[in-house]
């Protein structure tokens, strides 16, 4: 595992984007997989870690019923336990359920403290929405200490009323899990830096770290600070730690 870290004034807690690569379809592969991000994370100071969109199944669409978990499903006890051990929360990628026939797809947080929480993603690629129900909640954010964290996932950031959300819910970092392509990125890598600027919120991109769902991930995951400058990121393709950390003369 590749590390790319650095600090920064715009922020009062260590952040941290898990570019990990998923087994399709083999959730306790994937948690093994987790595990060791988490431990890394924990020996880098993290306090918040974010994985890609659907990291412990891969995106694998049409599996998603079959798929679903939740945040005290048993397949989960170790990312739990790790939780609570490390005092780190850990957002992962999961289909969740949607209280419709078919599931969402979600982020769910285990926080150390024992309380969990989960969102769905609530803007939909239009070849998701044939396996998929957005979600109800337009935007979600919870706080780590006096930090207030927006989460997102990928068709999210494709759209600016998104992330003018979570600025006016107070956010002060928002992050993604995402899946996406060469192509993608170069397209939506521009907003996510216009976003930081002129919400001036830290921006985090989580991406896969390899091939998921038929598609070819770009990697890249990133994080900019509030003037929209990349102050991490990886350089390619694999599984990377992207750290942000609060520079010593951050004033909150």
């Amino acid at each position: 595992m590749d590390i790319a870290q650095a600090a920064t004034k715009d922020i009062a807690i260590t952040i941290a984007a898990a570019q990990s690569t998923s087994v399709a379809l083999d959730v306790a592969a994937n948690v093994h997989t987790h595990q060791r991000f988490v431990q890394a994370a924990a020996d880098h100071g993290v306090q918040w870690l974010v994985f890609p969109e659907l990291s412990l199944t891969g995106y694998e669409l049409a599996a998603m019923p079959r798929l679903v978990l939740h945040a005290d499903h048993g397949l989960l006890a170790p990312l739990r336990e790790a939780a609570q051990r490390t005092g780190m929360a850990i957002t992962v990628g999961a289909p969740v359920e949607s209280g419709s026939a078919l599931p969402s797809i979600g982020a769910i947080t285990l926080r150390p403290d024992g309380r969990h929480s989960t969102y769905r993603k609530f803007h939909l690629h239009e070849g998701e929405k044939e396996f998929s129900t957005p979600g109800q909640e337009p935007m979600h954010t919870q706080q780590l200490g006096a930090t207030c964290i927006a989460s997102a996932i990928c068709a999210d950031t494709n759209q600016p009323i998104h992330a003018a959300r979570a600025a006016q819910a107070g956010a002060r970092v928002y992050a993604a899990g995402i899946l996406t392509s060469d192509t993608g990125y170069a397209a939506e890598a521009p907003l996510w830096r216009a976003y930081a600027q002129e919400h001036r919120m830290v921006v985090l991109i989580s991406n896969h770290g390899g091939p998921s769902g038929g598609y070819v991930s770009a990697g890249k995951s990133c994080i900019w600070n509030t003037v929209g400058y990349p102050i991490a990121a990886s350089a390619r393709r694999g599984d990377w730690l992207v750290i942000a950390k609060p520079a010593p003369q951050a004033r909150f």
